[in-house]
């Protein structure tokens, strides 16, 4: 098997995150319940994304987020997600490019701007998220390039993305090419939500034997198992799974390989500002570090530095140097 090109590939949803400072008066008049989180439609993303007033526009998504997490850490990149021809899809791909991942999707035009995800951030730092998924949703199996997933050592999909059929057949022809030439695929479970909707899907990647490392919360895996204990949930999942990487928070992490499992302390952090991002960037560390040969106890404590970076500040992207924090840390 040749070397790989690329360490990490990522399939996810391609949304921008576009990040306004606002206050309760544009709320009110918007009519939007400040902290809430909701899924929008194509009239309602458009109608709320004229009235806002100046953003940030960062390329984002759970997968898009661990891929520009791997290129940080000084890891080879690549990611696969559906923009429109829009501006916004100029805007997701300039900017993830410029993160150094790799983005060769082709932009389609299907009727459906590109995904969004609009944060309202008001003066006491709560956060209103308005998602409108739109072209993320679409990615057709006819934009996978095989040569591009053969190339990557590791293949990794986000749950996020198994609820439309479309995107499903897409990944699931993916996962087929990078087994078929000998490469890891990495599945996380994304969300409980996710969880209690696929269920079964996600049962028979594992069971099947599609799935080489798979990453789940506490809440996910045992929305998944069912059991009433995390132990209970882990010996279930462990045997299916030849990598199994648990997150626990405050409490840090857990990886569990050959029968052999390492725990490790969640990183110190002055003061948690943010968690959005913590799980894609605690990915980005594990695996940029696994796809270079680190063992468990280092893949972990990579994946901790770099979620512990992300929930100090807002957004889920770092603005530290996540590979100096490594090399400062672990040596």
């Amino acid at each position: 098997m040749p070397d790989p090109r690329l360490d990490v590939l990522t399939i996810g949803n391609a949304v921008v995150d576009i990040i306004a400072a606002t206050d309760d008066d544009f709320l009110a008049r918007e009519g939007l319940e400040k902290g809430s989180m909701r899924l929008i439609d194509t009239d309602e993303a458009t109608r709320l994304y004229e009235h806002m007033g100046p953003a940030r526009e960062v390329s984002g998504g759970s997968a898009g987020n661990t891929a520009a997490g791997v290129a940080a850490l000084g890891g080879r990149a690549g990611f696969i997600g559906q923009v429109a021809e829009d501006q916004l899809g100029d805007i997701y791909r300039h900017d993830i490019r410029g993160s150094g991942v790799e983005f060769d999707t082709p932009a389609l035009d299907i009727g459906v701007p590109t995904g969004r995800v609009m944060v309202l951030v008001t003066p006491d730092g709560q956060r209103t998220m308005n998602t409108f998924l739109g072209a993320a949703q679409h990615l057709p199996a006819d934009a996978i390039d095989p040569k591009q997933i053969e190339d990557a050592a590791i293949l990794y999909l986000e749950g996020y993305l198994w609820d439309p059929e479309v995107p499903r057949r897409a990944m699931t022809q993916a996962i087929e090419i990078a087994r078929g030439a000998g490469r890891k695929v990495a599945f996380t479970l994304s969300d409980s939500f996710c969880v209690d909707r696929h269920r079964d899907g996600f049962l028979q990647l594992l069971q099947g034997g599609f799935v080489d490392i798979l990453f789940a919360n506490e809440d996910e895996i045992l929305s998944l198992t069912g059991a009433a204990d995390l132990d209970s949930a882990i010996a279930q999942v462990a045997p299916q799974a030849a990598v199994l990487v648990v997150t626990r928070s405050e409490k840090g992490a857990l990886a569990i390989a050959e029968g052999r499992r390492v725990d490790v302390s969640a990183e110190p952090v002055n003061r948690v500002v943010d968690t959005t991002g913590a799980g894609d960037l605690f990915a980005a560390g594990f695996l940029a570090a696994f796809a270079r040969g680190g063992g468990l106890e280092r893949s972990l404590r990579t994946g901790a530095i770099a979620a512990a970076e992300v929930i100090s500040h807002y957004g889920a992207r770092p603005e530290a140097d996540l590979a100096a924090l490594v090399r400062e840390r672990l040596g």
